[in-house]
């Protein structure tokens, strides 16, 4: 079986901007190429899970955001880092869909490719709905960083928290 990362999008991989969907608006959190080759290095496979509302309030297309994920995963390639996966919910709070986290759907759209450990993988997100979809797939390993969303660190369900990706590296060590 294979160990996993997931992570979600806007506050974890880049810096948090409402509905962004324009390649000269994103920005890769400081630290993310180094910190992600040391995960990928320890036999991690990484994936981005991400709810992507604007498209179902007609801010964007799913052409826009498939158009920057490309340019994003090219990014992620050129510094040796594979992303195995991208899964997205285009709907918006009130859809009542399967896929939008807290929901567990685009971690299910995974498990249909890959044979996942999910004992031993992780995930790392920056809202509450994050770190609760990893408890509701069964993912026990979750950290919750700092650099997106503000949060109450004494009512995060996640197991580590920290300042941003950059340093998952340190809690992610087998």
């Amino acid at each position: 079986m294979t160990k996993a990362v997931f992570l979600d999008r806007d506050g974890v991989v880049n810096v948090e901007k409402n509905y962004l969907y324009k390649i000269e608006d994103f920005e890769f959190i400081d630290g993310i190429f180094d910190s992600l080759k040391k995960v990928q290095n320890l036999g991690y496979k990484l994936f981005i899970i991400t709810n992507q509302s604007g498209i179902g309030r007609g801010y964007y297309t799913k052409e826009d955001f498939e158009k920057l994920t490309s340019w994003m995963l090219q990014e992620f390639r050129n510094n040796e880092i594979v992303i195995s996966q991208v899964e997205l919910c285009p709907h918006g709070p009130d859809d009542n869909c399967l896929c939008r986290k807290p929901k567990t759907g685009m971690i299910d759209k995974i498990l249909e490719n890959y044979n996942i450990d999910l004992e031993n993988s992780w995930l790392v997100g920056d809202k509450y709905s994050d770190i609760k979809c990893a408890k509701n797939a069964g993912i026990l390993n979750t950290i919750q960083v700092k650099s997106g969303h503000k949060f109450n660190e004494n009512e995060s369900l996640a197991k580590y928290i920290c300042e941003s990706i950059k340093d998952i590296d340190k809690i992610i060590q087998t």
